[in-house]
């Protein structure tokens, strides 16, 4: 099983990425971006980057503050009130309207069954993992995701095909027939050489009649 990196090593593979793509640092590692693609708190984000340690919490504790930060997220970018999400996580985990407000607020903790729901819900990857995992491992997931999507995009930009040429498929028609006859030719018996050199020599003799033309 291979070894998963830690979030220092993550972090210097991306600086010596930076520089070997002349990249910019903070196209790859803003705060905030981070942030929203974890769940976590912006300030968490950017004590972790300077290698500094998050803050205690606990597993309860996570779930809460990162169910309630993809709610607040959902909430701006559809809109919508607080009870168009309740209503939507109700009907699609089958739990009540109160429930899904108060798990939505970061006021109750949801069973390991339910989360599996917000996980689907929310279409975020990991899994369980995405609520329950320490500040450190969840930033580092991500950065692994970012580390291996650019480390991808140079290897498809230098293996570009070179444009078919068209004259390739009738010039190899040529060359086999050309081969053919002259491993066909070598087995001729002497008379027969005859015939085929008096062939080739009018052949010749034409073409050059015609270029002279």
């Amino acid at each position: 099983m291979d070894h998963a990196p830690s979030l220092s090593e993550t972090l210097e593979r991306i600086d010596a990425l930076i520089k070997q793509q002349d990249l910019k640092r903070s196209d790859l590692l803003n705060p905030k971006n981070l942030a929203a693609m974890t769940a976590l708190p912006e300030s968490t984000v950017r004590a972790l980057l300077r290698a500094k340690t998050p803050p205690n919490d606990t597993v309860n504790e996570r779930v809460r503050a990162r169910i309630k930060a993809l709610s607040d997220a959902h909430l701006v970018r559809s809109g919508k009130p607080m009870s168009d999400l309740v209503g939507r996580i109700s009907g699609q985990l089958g739990v009540s309207g109160v429930w899904a407000r108060q798990v939505c607020s970061g006021d109750k903790v949801p069973s390991v069954e339910l989360l599996h729901g917000l996980v689907e819900f929310f279409q975020v990857q990991g899994g369980e993992a995405f609520f329950t995992a320490p500040a450190p491992d969840a930033l580092n997931r991500a950065l692994l995701d970012i580390l291996a999507r650019h480390q991808q995009e140079p290897e498809r930009s230098e293996t570009v095909p070179n444009p078919p040429d068209p004259l390739a498929p009738v010039q190899k028609a040529f060359d086999d027939v050309r081969s053919i006859a002259l491993r066909q030719a070598r087995e001729l018996p002497p008379e027969r050489w005859n015939v085929l050199n008096a062939t080739l020599t009018a052949l010749l003799r034409l073409d050059e009649s015609e270029g002279d033309q």
